[in-house]
């Protein structure tokens, strides 16, 4: 089974690339499954059902989420819904949404699970202990599983891949906005890359424009950021071909596309 996971999709213009590029991307590469990252959405700052519903409409078939999920309001009924969301799931018990869920494709179980990292991050429960739980009910269900880390710091993404290293068919690291070099298959067959990336436009800072982050760095004064939507737009991803049997990875490859409007 072929995975297509595409890192932070940073307001309309990561949403218009994905809904330009996906279609081809899927055909031309045989993929079976499309998760990506959408907590920036929305101008760059969380989601909403429009937003959403783009993307699902464009052939995303889950959606994973951050630390801006809860940023805008109209959110919280939707994710309530909406199934094919997957929030971080160490949040506190009782938050909106789901942290984990299974989905059908090709007669086969998928599990995909959101977690968010603790290292200048919000404070929240133990991401290691939290996987556990959830993969030990997952693993009952199914062998393929995919997590998607939202975290800052490169050394917890990298020692939550090799805590969930066979256990899990994939763990691919999101938030930080820039695709590292290091996909690799871990020694005991789990896929793993420390950032996917984002799919945004190449001439800001992560995709908002750069003269307001600038004049951030440079003052430490309030500014407002705004999603840069001049230029060519990079799609980041990572493809990973999963053994249906063992729920292992066989491959991880490394995506990178740039879309000119």
């Amino acid at each position: 089974m072929r995975f297509l996971l595409i890192g932070d999709v940073v307001g309309r213009p990561g949403r218009h690339c994905v809904r330009d590029l996906l279609p081809r991307i899927i055909e031309n590469h045989m993929i079976d499954f499309t998760i990506a990252n959408g907590e920036n959405l929305a101008a760059g700052v969380g989601f909403n059902e429009k937003t959403a519903a783009e993307l699902f409409s464009y052939g995303v078939d889950v959606l994973t989420m951050g630390n801006h999920v809860w940023d805008r309001k109209e959110a919280l009924p939707y994710i309530e819904k909406e199934k094919r969301i997957v929030r971080p799931l160490n949040y506190p018990e009782g938050t909106p949404g789901q942290g984990y869920a299974l989905y059908h494709c090709k007669d086969q179980l998928i599990g995909v699970m959101n977690l968010s990292g603790r290292v200048f991050m919000p404070a929240l429960d133990c991401p290691f202990r939290t996987a556990d739980k959830a993969v030990a009910y997952l693993r009952q269900k199914t062998n393929i599983i995919i997590v998607d880390f939202h975290a800052e710091a490169t050394s917890e993404k990298i020692a939550f891949g090799r805590y969930l290293d066979g256990r899990v068919s994939a763990v691919v690291g999101t938030h930080t906005h820039v695709q590292t070099a290091d996909e690799r298959i871990l020694k005991n067959g789990t896929a793993y890359i420390t950032d996917l990336g984002m799919t945004g436009t190449v001439e800001s800072v992560l995709g908002v424009e750069p003269e307001p982050v600038l004049r951030k760095f440079l003052t430490q004064m309030p500014v407002r950021f705004e999603v840069a939507q001049k230029g060519p737009v990079q799609f980041n991803a990572v493809i990973v071909d999963v053994c249906e049997e063992t729920g292992l990875a066989r491959e991880i490859t490394r995506f990178a596309d740039l879309h000119e409007f």
